[in-house]
C-alpha cells in the first residue's frame, strides 16, 4: 500500500472541505449568480439607491438568495439605513448561516452603530467558519480593533 505525503493529504482535505463556490463577499467577488451583475455594477459605481432598487426586485424574485440579501444589506449600509441593512443581513444569514460576507458586513453595521458586542459575535462566528483566517475575518477584526481603540 502506498503512503500519501502529508502535504498532499492536507491539500486534499482543504479541497474537500472548501465549498464548490466561495461565499459572496458582498462586493464584486464574481459569484456565480449572473442575475446580480447589474447590482454589482451599481455598487462598483457607488450608485446605492439604484443598487437598493435592483436588489429589492432581485430578492423578491429570488427569496432564497443569501448573496442578494447580503448585497442589499451592503447597499443599505452605505446609505446609513441601518435598520434595513441589518434586516437584509439577518435574512442572508438565515438562508446561509456560514455566509462569510454577511457576517463581516453585519459586524461592520453593528460597529457603525456602536454595538461592539454584536460585532464581536460575528467576528467570533467568522473565526469558527474560516478554516484558516479568511479575508472577511481579517477585515472585520481590523475594524473591530480600530473601534476598540477609539472607544
Amino acid at each position: 500500500m502506498r503512503s500519501i505525503h502529508p502535504a498532499a493529504a492536507l491539500l486534499t482535505t482543504l479541497l474537500l472541505c472548501t465549498p464548490a463556490h466561495a461565499a459572496d463577499d458582498g462586493y464584486n467577488s464574481g459569484a456565480s449568480d449572473d442575475g446580480l451583475r447589474p447590482a454589482r455594477t451599481q455598487i462598483a459605481e457607488k450608485n446605492w439607491l439604484s443598487a437598493v432598487a435592483t436588489l429589492n426586485a432581485y430578492t423578491r424574485a429570488n427569496p432564497k438568495s443569501a448573496d442578494g440579501y447580503n448585497l442589499l444589506g451592503y447597499s443599505y449600509r452605505q446609505l446609513q439605513r441601518y435598520n434595513e441593512s441589518l434586516d437584509a443581513y439577518q435574512r442572508a444569514l438565515a438562508l446561509d448561516p456560514k455566509h462569510r460576507g454577511a457576517h463581516e458586513y453585519i459586524g461592520e453595521a453593528y460597529l457603525a452603530l456602536g454595538r461592539l458586542d454584536k460585532a464581536k459575535e460575528h467576528l467570533d462566528a467568522l473565526d469558527k467558519i474560516c478554516f484558516l483566517p479568511c479575508e472577511e475575518y481579517r477585515d472585520l477584526k481590523r475594524s473591530y480593533e480600530a473601534a476598540l481603540r477609539s472607544k
